[in-house]
């Protein structure tokens, strides 16, 4: 296995694993703007305040993209399992 075929696989995981992330930390991200924003308009500075709705956006992007995400995950398992003889000397 070369240096070249080395760097494909890793770039190709990083990839992989910044599509699957992005749903799930965009929501995030969109609820704790949300949530700020509620924050500064009403003037309530709790800090626990944030970590329920961001727990339960996470929760339900997880559940709405699950299977689009194992999907993912398992094409890209498939091909490195099926590209694993030309791993090996």
């Amino acid at each position: 296995m070369g240096e070249g075929m080395v760097l494909d696989i890793a770039r190709e995981a990083l990839y992989t694993i910044l599509v699957i992330s992005a749903p799930i930390l965009g929501l995030a991200l969109l609820v704790g703007l949300l949530v700020s924003i509620f924050q500064a308009t009403t003037q309530i500075q709790e800090p626990t305040l944030t970590f329920i709705p961001k727990i339960l956006a996470v929760l339900f992007s997880i559940i709405v993209f699950g299977p689009w995400m194992l999907g993912i995950i398992m094409d890209f398992t498939t091909r490195l399992f099926g590209n694993i003889n030309s791993f090996v000397f």
